[in-house]
């Protein structure tokens, strides 16, 4: 064989190599759920949410028993993940935004805190399968 076609053979097989390899986000399918226990104004709040690939929704209780849900997107780092969100409450709340920081603590469990405009100051605990 022609050493061209040899390398032609070569870039053509690492490209594939590449392309069909799965990254991290795709292998994540599974949703990672957790609970979330915040503050504000005195009053205890309350959420539940999960999270697949880089988007997450959680729903969750605020002050004077407002309902509501938020959708959330993650950027993925390694051991990091920020997030920003925007959510629709009940009793006249209106719209809430959010953000915040999980971060793996073991290889099943991470942990998270955040703001958020409506449940206040939060700690989250979450598990992965």
């Amino acid at each position: 064989m022609k050493p061209v076609v040899i390398l032609k053979t070569i870039i053509t097989s690492l490209g594939l190599l590449v392309l069909f390899t799965p990254s991290q986000a795709s292998a994540q399918i599974v949703p990672q759920p957790w609970i979330s226990v915040g503050e504000k104004d005195g009053e205890v709040t309350y959420a539940i949410g999960a999270r697949a690939l880089s988007l997450g929704v959680e729903i969750g209780t605020g002050a004077d028993s407002s309902t509501g849900v938020d959708v959330l997107k993650f950027v993925n780092l390694p051991v990091i993940s920020p997030y920003l969100g925007v959510g629709l409450y009940s009793k006249d709340q209106g719209v809430a935004f959010s953000g915040g920081v999980q971060a793996n603590a073991t290889k099943n469990v991470f942990i998270g805190a955040g703001y958020h405009s409506i449940r206040g100051f939060n700690g989250q605990l979450g598990v992965k399968f």
